[in-house]
């Protein structure tokens, strides 16, 4: 078969993310991470995610809206970026109807393009960690606080979310969440196998 080429990429349909974050987080596993930042694209598979939505313990929506999660009660399709230990970015795509606040954290890609610049973005790790983790991955693409409410689904955006000939797994390993302290048996991890 052929592969398609970067012209064959499509933006994901925002219909696909208005649904809620347990159903859009194993929908989003191969979808595509593009980042077109600091003069450099990188291209990322997404090959984790963990979903989050109001009613959860470990959201950070679970209190109600406040300034700094406002995002993820926007649009589904926007992008929740918020800093972790107030060090690591994590970037969330936003889900689910508008006004309830739902997302799926990002937790890893697979580097399809730009690996050169990964390498160098992230001092030279080994390859087998330069994105396994969410605040790895945001650095790794140079995604931080600035990209905070960007819209994933406009063409013109620095950091978008594309789709190819991959689809996601029809068996994701499905697992509970990892690094909260709170919600820790919901099974809202998701990954490609």
């Amino acid at each position: 078969t052929t592969r398609m080429t970067a012209t064959d990429r499509r933006l994901v349909d925002r219909t696909e993310l208005a649904r809620r974050a347990p159903v859009v987080a194993p929908a989003l596993l191969n979808t595509l991470l593009v980042a077109d930042v600091e003069g450099a694209r990188v291209v990322g598979r997404i090959v984790e995610t963990e979903a989050y939505d109001e009613d959860d313990p470990a959201s950070h929506t679970f209190r109600g809206p406040t300034p700094r999660n406002a995002p993820m009660f926007g649009e589904a399709g926007h992008v929740y970026v918020y800093l972790s230990y107030g060090i690591h970015h994590c970037a969330n795509v936003v889900c689910g109807p508008e006004g309830r606040g739902e997302a799926v954290l990002l937790r890893a890609v697979e580097v399809i393009e730009g690996i050169d610049t990964v390498r160098r973005r992230r001092n030279g790790r080994p390859d087998r960690e330069l994105t396994d983790g969410p605040g790895k991955l945001c650095q790794a693409l140079a995604i931080d606080l600035t990209h905070d409410s960007t819209d994933l689904l406009d063409p013109a955006s620095p950091v978008r979310l594309e789709r190819d000939d991959v689809d996601p797994p029809g068996a994701p390993l499905v697992g509970p969440r990892i690094g909260i302290s709170a919600g820790v048996d919901t099974p809202w991890r998701f990954r490609v196998p």
